[in-house]
């Protein structure tokens, strides 16, 4: 099977569709998906047209969705609301953008949101976003030869002090439950790599974590942002990081992979 890969595309519709197009994936004739792993929503304000996008994929059954972290901050939100706890639209919901999100998934604006709480969560978990699309989110997928996940694989982080932090490889990651995957969702793939939390004979591709952060800390090029900032795909040794971190660098990184599927049952994201 061939997959085109991509991680963080955060409401950049027009974006993702210009980056496919470059790679050959609408002209495809032959047998492929899509993977997103991870952030389809929160910065850019293209929430409409990429929740039409991938729902069309989802009843072709071309698109793999894998969970991410900003799909976590918006359940939350929608169920913070729906205990009346308006005032979480404030804060990091609305400067991870996730506040913007839910506005243009219920068709309201702030104030009409919190006169109407009510009514604008109902349109939430009436959307396709909540009732299709979201249930189809997992935690991960997996090849022959790759894992793909949205921030690392389940494991432990151990704070050495204030300036050290490691993490230790644990084989029971996939059947880590809901809240390890949740944490999973926020760690650095590439540091996580490069203490040695990797999976044998496989390659983990990852988005989460601005991929300037593994060519300038890592390898040492560049500057983490700024003049020179690298943010095409970061490879090392059992990692593939993609997340381009579009809002800031307008770019977004896809990369082809051709693997074998595996039989196997894949668990659900959130469950």
């Amino acid at each position: 099977m061939k997959y085109y890969v991509v991680a963080d595309v955060h409401g950049y519709y027009t974006k993702l569709k210009n980056t496919l197009k470059k790679k050959g994936y609408f002209d495809d004739k032959e047998p492929h998906k899509l993977i997103i792993c991870g952030d389809l929503f929160d910065r850019g304000r293209e929430t409409l047209e990429m929740q039409d996008f991938v729902d069309k994929l989802l009843d072709k059954d071309e698109v793999i969705l894998i969970k991410g972290n900003h799909e976590d901050l918006l359940e939350d939100l929608a169920k913070d609301l729906s205990e009346g706890k308006v005032y979480m639209l404030g804060g990091h919901n609305r400067s991870n953008g996730t506040t913007w999100t839910f506005m243009d998934l219920v068709g309201l604006d702030l104030i009409d949101i919190t006169v109407q709480t009510s009514e604008s969560v109902k349109r939430f978990y009436d959307s396709a976003y909540y009732k299709e699309i979201m249930p189809h989110m997992l935690n991960y997928y997996e090849t022959k030869n790759y894992v793909f996940v949205h921030g690392w694989i389940p494991c432990m982080g151990l704070i050495e002090n204030k300036d050290s932090y490691r993490y230790l490889y644990q084989d029971d990651w996939r059947e880590a439950d809901a809240k390890r995957w949740e944490e999973a969702r926020w760690i650095n793939g590439m540091q996580a790599a490069s203490l040695g939390v990797l999976e044998p004979n496989k390659t983990i591709v990852c988005g989460h974590w601005h991929t300037s952060y593994g060519h300038s800390v890592l390898e040492g090029k560049r500057s983490e942002f700024g003049k020179g900032a690298d943010f095409s795909p970061y490879y090392a040794n059992g990692i593939i990081a993609l997340d381009a971190c579009t809002a800031y660098s307008g770019k977004m990184n896809c990369i082809v992979i051709e693997d074998e599927e595996i039989n196997k049952e894949l668990v659900i994201g959130g469950n």
